[in-house]
């Protein structure tokens, strides 16, 4: 066959530079060198760009949720609380995201490989300084990428806390994403589109045409295979392929997932035995379990959306936030301090902003798809509301107090 299709796939080739050859380090000192042509700054361009668009989702997106999880002052009392999927739905595009970043991350550190390695490594100030900022790229992408994906397995080898740590390398990586890009521009210009490169490339490396598209359909076809085998975490209609995912949306006591049980949190049946609720403000009363029970009931359907990813929709009931904040005398527009009977943890306090407190869906709920709470949801009361993370969602509830 004469045409393209007639040819056969031409992969690049590894091989070890030998020891004598001139104006080259030692053999011992270099990496392995690739000499396919498929190294290239067209391919890396390519790959870049949608490397580029998912850090870019990831950034944004991560941004959302430390908003959320850690107002400032000032924005407190000004999130929203609608739509009630908002936190399912940029979350779930993080993971999504990240996961996909990292097939594209390693494809593209394949592409620009033999560039990472050049000898000598300094050859001005200039490239120096552009050597430096690769350095930070790739140490932060990696850094960022691999540890948002122990997150989701929830391992944490680590010494350091994770949240505050991720955040501010995300800052880090950003910025060396715009400095990256600035420096690259003349090159990422010229090798943007077919066209471009085609003014400028040799015959030879014309030729490697259908071999960059088979690589590059390879590393699509990849990221197709993570996401569709893990996105169903969140988006529930693709729930059967969720096959590789840390969670499953159906799995988990009363069907719904949990990351932190009772046991993990200390709460045992004896400290909710003689459980009261303890509500603080103005006119502070205390309620026992029948006595809630016997307040007027609100059913709010509601996904419980978690920053691993997962999340999953549930009918909760219980009574309405603002009624009790109400019956404790505070006035419109206050907030409210959750504590939970939980021994420790980060998010044992818990506070929100007006915002949610006066939503008629915030609820302090008593039962799950009609059951009372299991001790592992809650029991016996927790805070539900929309577009919230889940570690917002505070289980074990003992005290609430007007702001």
């Amino acid at each position: 066959m004469g045409s393209r299709f007639g040819r056969r796939l031409r992969l690049p080739t590894f091989r070890l530079p030998s020891p004598s050859t001139p104006g080259l380090r030692p053999a011992s000192l270099r990496p392995p060198a690739f000499s396919g042509r498929l190294h290239d700054a067209r391919t890396a361009t390519v790959v870049g760009r949608w490397l580029g668009t998912a850090f870019a989702v990831c950034f944004l997106t991560g941004l959302v949720s430390h908003f959320l999880q850690q107002p400032p002052g000032w924005l407190a009392d000004h999130l929203p609380a609608r739509p009630v999927w908002g936190y399912r739905l940029t979350q779930g595009l993080h993971v999504a995201a990240g996961l996909a970043a990292i097939v594209l991350l390693l494809a593209k550190l394949w592409a620009v490989y033999p560039r990472l390695f050049v000898w000598p490594p300094v050859r001005s100030v200039r490239h120096g300084l552009e050597r430096l900022s690769v350095a930070v790229l790739v140490a932060s992408a990696v850094f960022q990428v691999f540890t948002g994906l122990l997150n989701i397995a929830e391992w944490y080898p680590w010494p350091f806390s994770f949240v505050p740590v991720h955040y501010a390398v995300a800052w880090i990586a950003a910025g060396s994403v715009l400095l990256h890009l600035a420096v690259k521009a003349p090159d990422i210009r010229a090798h943007w589109s077919r066209r471009s490169v085609g003014t400028l490339a040799l015959p030879d490396e014309e030729r490697d045409g259908p071999d960059r598209r088979a690589l590059l359909l390879g590393v699509g076809a990849a990221v197709g295979a993570v996401t569709v085998t893990t996105v169903g975490q969140s988006f529930t209609p693709l729930a059967s392929l969720d096959l590789l995912a840390p969670r499953h949306p159906g799995h988990g006591p009363q069907g719904l997932p949990v990351n932190r049980t009772a046991a993990a949190a200390g709460v045992t049946g004896s400290a909710v035995r003689d459980w009261h609720l303890e509500v603080l403000g103005p006119r502070p009363y205390r309620l026992s379990l029948a006595e809630l029970g016997a307040l007027p009931q609100a059913e709010a359907r509601l996904p419980i959306a978690c920053v691993e990813g997962w999340s999953v929709d549930a009918r909760w009931s219980g009574v309405r936030i603002r009624d009790l904040l109400g019956r404790a005398g505070a006035v419109r527009g206050s907030g409210l301090r959750v504590v939970s009977l939980e021994v420790a943890g980060a998010y044992r306090v818990m506070e929100m902003g007006r915002e949610y407190a006066e939503d008629p869906l915030t609820v302090l709920a008593l039962r799950l798809n009609g059951e009372v709470l299991s001790m592992d949801h809650g029991y016996p009361a927790r805070i539900i509301a929309p577009n919230r993370p889940g570690v917002l969602q505070t289980k074990w509830v003992t005290r609430l107090e007007v702001l």
